[in-house]
């Protein structure tokens, strides 16, 4: 019986070793370390734009071509001015771009263009543009509008008066 029981004791120390092993908590591998490599460019700068701010009108302009006497209600024989007011969405950069106006006259509900003009400008921080129109025998009466656009877009609409 002596024969048998060492069988007996070997496989239950067998057994227990392999609960033993299978409850032991798995020790996780740690992670690889990281391979080294160069960080991604940093993307390219958007290029900067210009935008127009505001449109101002009036019936005088400062020698910053700032609006000096604003004003929507004008008389026939006013130069009117447009200031248009920009910036850049870099501060530092030059942005080249075309503003121009067009003005227009409402005769009996068809518009009748006044003056157009455009100007190429080198658009840097932020800036005024000038336009006006005067005509020297007058304005008809009527409702009036000025266009601005930058880089051949509308941007802004003014309505005006002449009474």
């Amino acid at each position: 019986m002596k024969q048998n029981r060492l069988p007996l004791i070997l496989t239950s120390a067998l057994i227990a070793s392999v609960a033993i092993v299978g409850c032991k908590k798995k020790e996780e591998t740690p992670p690889a370390p990281a391979a080294t490599s160069t960080p991604a460019p940093a993307p390219a700068p958007a290029a900067a734009t210009a935008s127009v701010a505001s449109v101002d009108l009036g019936s005088a302009v400062g020698d910053d071509f700032k609006v000096s006497a604003p004003a929507t209600t004008f008389k026939p024989k006013d130069s009117i001015y447009a200031a248009v007011s920009t910036t850049t969405s870099d501060p530092a950069a030059t942005v080249p771009g075309k503003l121009s106006a067009k003005w227009t006259y409402d005769h009996n509900g068809t518009p009748m263009t006044v003056n157009e003009e455009a100007k190429e400008v080198s658009f840097t921080s932020t800036g005024v543009t000038d336009f006006k129109i005067s005509k020297p025998d007058g304005f008809p009466t009527g409702k009036y509008k000025v266009e601005v656009s930058l880089d051949g877009a509308v941007v802004q609409t003014k309505e005006f008066e002449v009474k």
